[in-house]
């Protein structure tokens, strides 16, 4: 729902707050209109202290976050937050004692009711925006509507293997997932994967005899698998020197629907600082219940259900780049 977006989608349209005159602070005030701007500075007293323009805003502490005031979110919530942007309401102005205008904030307020106006109403297979916060070897933290994180654990990021978020991801970096699953206490657990392509839909992106760009993701005894597309991969045969991370060059030998196999040849792998590549969406709204990764000729159905709580692996980290043969 756009009214609830990630913060940092905002910064940069109508609805950042960049106010010119005391009287349009209080017409937003009355409107109630949900803002963003950057937090400048985190005071000792721990109030977030943000730029409207005309006056500087304040969130005092216990307004900055969920779960501050009940003691269920620690503090260092709000530190994070400094030069990072921060979604409030303004629900009051104020002078000081010299006599200088500045507003009260609300950031809780704000996700207070973007958890009871949109986030309760979301189900499994539901296709929703979100920003990543910060990254964990077991996956990521996603920003999902007005601060609110949901996790992304790191087997549901893309069916390559991968052993870090960061191979995948960069920090502030805007992503389309999936609901996986809504617990009874609230707690949404998303998905990436299924919005990235069918087995076929990548390999139709590649054709036998051609040279291609690939990422090493794993170094086995009986071969090396090469990640050509976030959602493809392939084993090639063993060659000295090969480090998991490094880029590749592969001649494909082969693409196999009916095993779900690409047989790569190595051609060269190299060192490289270059950053994630873009990621490309088959799926960016919407809704899905099922979601089928598998050609309709292979031998095995490879899918994600998401019709109850409890979700189908859509693919084991083996099942479309492993056992080749």
């Amino acid at each position: 729902m756009a009214t609830y977006l990630p913060e940092g989608y905002r910064t940069q349209c109508a609805s950042a707050a960049n106010f010119h005159t005391i009287a349009s602070v209080r017409d937003a005030m009355l409107s109630r209109q949900i803002l963003e701007s950057r937090a400048l500075v985190c005071d000792a007293g721990h109030n977030l202290i943000v730029d409207l323009g005309c006056m500087k805003g304040m969130i005092p502490r216990e307004e900055c976050a969920i779960g501050i005031r009940e003691g269920t979110t620690r503090d260092i919530a709000i530190l994070s937050k400094v030069n990072k942007p921060v979604c409030f309401r303004i629900t009051d102005v104020r002078s000081d004692e010299k006599f200088r205008p500045y507003a009260l904030l609300s950031r809780r307020e704000v996700q207070e009711e973007c958890r009871s106006h949109y986030l309760s109403t979301l189900k499994a297979g539901d296709i929703i925006r979100g920003k990543i916060t910060h990254m964990e070897s077991f996956g990521c933290f996603v920003d999902i509507g007005c601060g609110v994180i949901a996790l992304l654990p790191i087997d549901a990021i893309s069916v390559s293997r991968i052993s870090h978020p960061r191979d995948r991801f960069f920090t502030g970096q805007n992503i389309y997932c999936i609901v996986r699953s809504v617990e009874p206490n609230g707690r949404i657990s998303l998905s990436h994967k299924e919005l990235l392509g069918t087995w076929e839909e990548n390999a139709a992106l590649f054709a036998p005899g051609e040279t291609v760009g690939g990422i090493v993701r794993s170094v086995e005894s009986y071969g090396v698998f090469i990640e050509l597309t976030p959602n493809l991969a392939g084993l090639a045969e063993c060659k000295e020197g090969v480090k998991v991370g490094q880029h590749a060059s592969v001649f494909i030998k082969s693409l196999i629907p009916e095993r779900m196999k690409v047989k790569l040849i190595l051609v060269d792998s190299f060192d490289s600082d270059e950053p994630p590549a873009p990621l490309s969406y088959y799926i960016k709204e919407g809704h899905l219940d099922r979601f089928i990764y598998s050609p309709a000729m292979s031998s095995r159905t490879i899918e994600t259900v998401f019709e109850s709580s409890e979700t189908i692996p859509a693919v084991a980290c083996s099942a479309g780049i492993g056992q080749h043969t």
